[in-house]
């Protein structure tokens, strides 16, 4: 026999057994090739056969003595008003009932159900017999399947106590915003349920913390295409010469073992405030994060030069040898980027094409956690670096589905240089500590903005 599978049966698959009973086929050889165990065409059968009423069915045919029985109504004293007269047969008598005073009834009873297939689909017969019949029909049968599998699993099958001790767990981290990819990846073996099922408790409403906690619960809009790259008379820009994305492929099967870092800049409202610049790690998702005064050519320069200096041009050179970023203005100065004050030469640039945002697509990712603590349109003209420091810190202390639920800062203790991160600024957080609210930094810029006025009262 071929090998079972553990599928469930289809309408398809019933419909087969209703056609393979009425050929009066073993249930071996339906689950041969079904691939079913012949046990489970048995249970099929049992417990989705229905119960179809006999037709043109009365009393006496339900007797065993029926085919050979001669008794005359008179005989059975049926006191009939004419039972003297009386020539019927009693199992023609329709004035009484004969069962009532035939003392040779016998009910009939039919053995076939009692054994395989169960089932009267096959009998030959299934006109003449007076019984209720047991029929198997596939249509039915899905009907009753799809009935159980939606009651099996309403509710909550958890006591009282249980889903108390899991609200317990879930809900502070959830406020926290840590996503159900990291709560999975650090609490697995606490949670009783797989994520399917959580998310449908969170739906549920069973849960201190909502569905409208979840980051990425309100969803983006559906692409009606996808992005295809622009033709743009500022392909032909100079900076953009030998530093296309058809030269970084090529220059990448050139030189496969060299890593590639994905930068951008991320903007706050609309006022002129401040901007951060991005730098992502493809091999380990690792991000840092600089805080900018502005998006200038000069700001970023400057930063990339920062980064230089605390890294030290050998560490900077082995370890961001390839940039790929996007067609910004201020990005469009890629010779500064490339060579140092001094001109030594630290890095290659490459551009993504126009309006193709998923040629960096892990770096536009991780850009989605940014906006869980600085939302849209709010203005970063308070923060500082260390409050940014502080989110990329809890950022990259997430377990991502993407890494096999590990984090960037698992990773990054493996592919890069251990000093990397501190000299970032960032350190590791507890994966319960792990926060991505806005809370995480405005409480930081509330304690510092009434220390400051404290102190100016002070000196007042």
């Amino acid at each position: 026999m071929s090998e079972h599978n553990q599928k469930h049966l289809t309408l398809s698959n019933r419909t087969y057994i209703e056609q393979e009973l009425l050929q009066k086929s073993t249930f071996s050889s339906i689950g041969e090739v079904l691939h079913k165990d012949p046990s489970t065409i048995s249970k099929e059968v049992k417990r989705y056969s229905k119960t179809v009423p006999a037709k043109h069915s009365y009393k006496c045919n339900l007797c065993k003595h029926y085919k050979d029985c001669d008794l005359l109504s008179s005989e059975l004293h049926c006191q009939s008003y004419h039972n003297r007269y009386c020539s019927f047969y009693c199992k023609r008598c329709y004035r009484r009932n004969p069962t009532n005073v035939c003392p040779y009834f016998l009910p009939y009873k039919c053995d076939k159900i009692n054994k395989p297939p169960y089932v009267c689909n096959y009998c030959e017969d299934y006109k003449s017999c007076p019984l209720d019949k047991k029929i198997y029909d596939a249509s039915y049968a899905q009907r009753q399947y799809e009935k159980n599998l939606y009651n099996s699993r309403k509710g909550i099958n958890m006591t009282p106590e249980e889903l108390q001790e899991l609200n317990d767990l879930i809900s502070p981290l959830i406020l926290k915003g840590q996503p159900l990819s990291h709560i999975f990846a650090v609490h697995a073996d606490e949670i009783p349920v797989c994520r399917r099922t959580l998310y449908n408790y969170l739906d549920q409403r069973v849960f201190q913390a909502r569905n409208i906690d979840l980051p990425r619960r309100v969803r983006y809009k559906k692409r009606k295409k996808k992005s295809e790259p622009r033709k743009n008379k500022n392909l032909q820009q100079v900076y953009r010469n030998k530093r296309t994305y058809v030269d970084f492929e090529r220059f990448m099967e050139a030189h496969p073992d060299l890593d590639v870092v994905e930068m951008d800049t991320v903007k706050g409202g609309r006022d002129k405030g401040k901007y951060l610049l991005t730098l992502l790690f493809r091999s380990c998702s690792f991000m840092i994060v600089i805080l900018m005064p502005d998006c200038t050519q000069r700001s970023v320069i400057k930063a990339i030069n920062d980064l230089t200096e605390v890294l030290g041009i050998r560490t900077f050179k082995k370890y961001f040898p390839v940039i790929l970023t996007d067609n910004g203005s201020e990005f469009k100065n890629p010779w500064d980027i490339e060579k140092t004050e001094s001109g030594t030469h630290r890095t290659y640039v490459f551009y993504c094409d126009p309006y193709v945002s998923n040629q960096k697509g892990r770096l536009e990712k991780n850009h989605e956690y940014i906006r869980y603590v600085i939302p849209k349109g709010r203005s970063m003209y308070r923060y500082t670096q260390d409050d940014i420091n502080l989110m990329t810190s809890h950022i990259n202390s997430t377990a991502r589905d993407s890494l096999n639920g590990a984090t960037p800062f698992d990773l990054a203790a493996l592919l890069l240089d251990a000093k990397i991160p501190a000299l970032a600024g960032q350190v590791r957080i507890p994966a319960d500590d792990v926060c991505l609210k806005p809370s995480l930094i405005e409480d930081n810029v509330s304690k510092r903005n009434k220390a400051s006025t404290e102190g100016g009262d002070i000196n007042g």
